[in-house]
């Protein structure tokens, strides 16, 4: 377990450096979506996807 969460400190930290950088490539795209696999796997995931659901009802809800 603790490696995983070390796993996901760093690949948040190497994420948060590509955003900031503005340059995507293959490499950084593996990085985010193996960070996205572990972040699943750890007890966040669910209030993650409680709060991308609220907020897609939030905005489908919007009347344009």
């Amino acid at each position: 377990m603790s490696l995983s969460i070390s796993l996901v400190l760093l690949l948040v930290v190497v994420a948060v450096i590509i955003l900031r950088n503005g340059a995507m490539k293959l490499s950084h795209a593996l990085v985010c979506v193996l960070l996205g696999f572990l972040l699943a796997s750890t007890r966040v995931a669910p209030t993650i996807h409680d709060g991308i659901n609220a907020t897609a009802g939030l905005v489908s809800s919007l009347q344009p």
